[in-house]
């Protein structure tokens, strides 16, 4: 009796679990229908969706294990599951890389159908599908760029001496004898800050075929180091291309801990207003540890909540000035900040214009070219409001003076004044960032220059009540 009781539970919950799925379809991604997704999609969605890559050494699919297994385990959790079938390159990279851009393309363009929150869309790959999915997350633009990744014992690196060579030859061909080209895609060294989306990585400590410590190790610590959230999980034994086989002895605690992962990760809602900060090392985080996170942009994300959706477009060192010594519209964070559409544009720019090979050579182009920023812009489809911030107040105190010094006294009697006149001109709301913190407390990091993570708290509730007051 027991044992008829016990099997009819397991029967039960077999139904449960297939009952998570209200819907299947399937997609063509090319008239031929060679790449295509296999959409799975919950009773209950909760918006979010995640394109599978099953792996095969780019010569095959794994299409099962690593590919239609996950559906019920996603779809019961609300995540709508897309499994890829991507074409194999045979040297010609473009092919996959294409089938997963449009992947992410037509789920976010199916957003509303779907019920899928387009700013809630993940990837996820395995072994050479891995490598296809860190592609993505590292190479696409922002469009087809996911949100998050998962990896299941990826090749990263395309270096076919320390990774799985039947994956570098399908993927690069002959052109694996460039080492240029080599470098571009093994992607721990194609990690971008600000850019490149959280991750989950898991491994198997004894993976012969694409060993952890030259793949999945050095794509951590590549994501660690720039300051994007990432979780590695390595178990001690499973060899590879496990997937969902529940043979793997670590089944359980791998589910366990990617479901507690998946919860722990915060989308903007799906009609959020979208905030572009654009800026120098000031917007990046320099200095600041885990900036994805305790960065000013970051902390402005926490701060306006869900209704906003806030990117950092800032890189260090830049110039506003296009002859300055390195021009920020001249960077591709720029060319991405605008094709992020955003609703909102923060711009903090200046303090590197004030040293003395910038504005003592370029000075008078500083309005000019703070207006063909603001023109820009203003010629978005988005047609978003623009702030424009004074710089932080700073104070380098080494009294040298050098090409490389930052001048406050710049700042203030010079590039102050000129963001305030374009600002008038254009009828934009100026945020005076320089009266806001003391270049001597622990607001600011020792050089004088830069925020802590408790300057960057203060920076972000000045621009959040700027925005919040604008209206939009």
């Amino acid at each position: 009796m027991k044992k008829t009781l016990f099997l009819c539970a397991v029967a039960a919950l077999g139904v449960a679990a297939q009952a998570q799925t209200a819907r299947k379809l399937t997609v063509n991604l090319t008239p031929d229908g060679a790449s295509n997704i296999q959409v799975f999609l919950p009773e209950t969605p909760s918006g979010r969706a995640i394109v599978g890559c099953p792996g095969g050494g780019y010569s095959h699919l794994s299409m099962q294990n690593e590919g239609t297994d996950w559906a019920e385990y996603f779809n019961s959790q609300g995540i709508a599951y897309c499994v890829l079938t991507y074409r194999m390159p045979k040297g010609d990279r473009s092919l996959p890389m294409s089938d997963a851009q449009n992947a992410i393309r037509t789920v976010r363009d199916s957003a509303q159908a779907w019920k899928v929150n387009p700013y809630d869309v993940g990837i996820m790959g395995f072994s050479a599908g891995g490598h296809l999915a860190s592609t993505t997350a590292t190479h696409a633009p922002i469009d087809a760029r996911p949100d998050f990744q998962i990896l299941f014992y990826p090749v990263i690196s395309m270096n076919e001496r320390v990774t799985h060579k039947g994956s570098v030859v399908g993927f690069l061909g002959d052109g694996r004898a460039d080492k240029a080209l080599v470098d571009e895609f093994s992607n721990d060294k194609q990690v971008r800050r600000h850019q490149t989306p959280p991750a989950f990585i898991v491994m198997a400590g004894d993976d012969r075929a694409v060993p952890p410590l030259t793949n999945g190790l050095p794509y951590y610590t590549a994501l660690r180091r720039a300051g994007i959230p990432a979780a590695m999980h390595i178990y001690p034994s499973g060899g590879h291309g496990f997937g969902f086989r529940s043979s793997f002895a670590y089944h359980n605690e791998m589910l366990g801990e990617l479901s507690a992962w998946l919860k722990s990760l915060k989308a903007p809602d799906a009609g959020a207003k979208r905030v572009a900060c654009v800026g120098n090392s000031i917007t990046d985080g320099h200095g600041i540890d885990m900036a994805d996170v305790q960065g000013y942009p970051a902390q402005l994300q926490r701060q306006l909540g869900s209704g906003y959706c806030v990117r950092n477009f800032g890189v260090s060192g830049r110039t506003l000035l296009n002859h300055g010594d390195r021009p920020y519209m001249k960077e591709k964070a720029w060319a991405e900040a605008k094709a992020f559409e955003p609703d909102i544009v923060v711009v903090k720019l200046g303090t590197n214009d004030s040293k003395p090979r910038n504005w003592d050579n370029y000075g008078k182009e500083f309005a000019a070219d703070l207006q063909q920023m603001v023109d820009e812009l203003k010629a978005l489809p988005s047609k978003p409001a623009i702030y424009l911030c004074c710089p932080v107040a700073s104070d380098t105190g080494s009294g040298k003076q050098d090409d490389n010094q930052i001048r406050d006294s710049v700042v203030v009697a010079g590039i102050m004044p000129v963001i305030k006149k374009v600002a008038k001109k254009n009828k934009l709301q100026v945020i005076d960032l320089h009266s806001l913190l003391d270049p001597k407390s622990d607001s600011m990091q020792r050089d004088g220059i830069h925020p802590t993570a408790k300057g960057a708290a203060a920076i972000a509730k000045a621009v959040a009540e700027a925005v919040v007051a604008g209206g939009r």
